[in-house]
């Protein structure tokens, strides 16, 4: 993986312990409705509801998250110990794409038109 895969997917994340099992994952808060999450184990092996699901035969892959997580991780933002990512730790620095002319650039257009 180079440099900048490996800076774009780890940026900003930040340790979290659930509040309900003790797992710890990986966490970034790109708003108030996005949340990216990078497990640091096998979450069926240290997340009882993940656990769970693997031993009554589903496949873990095919859940989104664990509903305990998500609501640990909204506590954590809502007491302020987990914030939102800041410019810098975004998807591109947190810099602001190449505008093809400074009207496109004035009405949010980005290069090739697109909006």
């Amino acid at each position: 993986m180079t440099a900048e895969a490996t800076e774009f997917l780890t940026a900003g994340l930040r340790p979290h312990e659930c509040r309900s099992c003790g797992t710890c994952v990986l966490v970034k808060k790109n708003s108030l409705k996005h949340t990216s999450i990078q497990w640091t184990t096998d979450a069926a092996r240290s997340c009882p509801v993940f656990a769970a699901h693997a031993a009554a035969g589903g496949s873990t892959a095919l859940l989104d998250t664990c509903e305990k997580l998500s609501d640990s991780i909204a506590d954590a933002v809502r007491d302020g110990v987990l914030g939102l990512a800041t410019a810098a730790e975004q998807p591109g620095g947190g810099v602001a794409p190449a505008h093809s002319s400074p009207a496109q650039a004035a009405n949010g257009v980005a290069p090739g038109g697109a909006p």
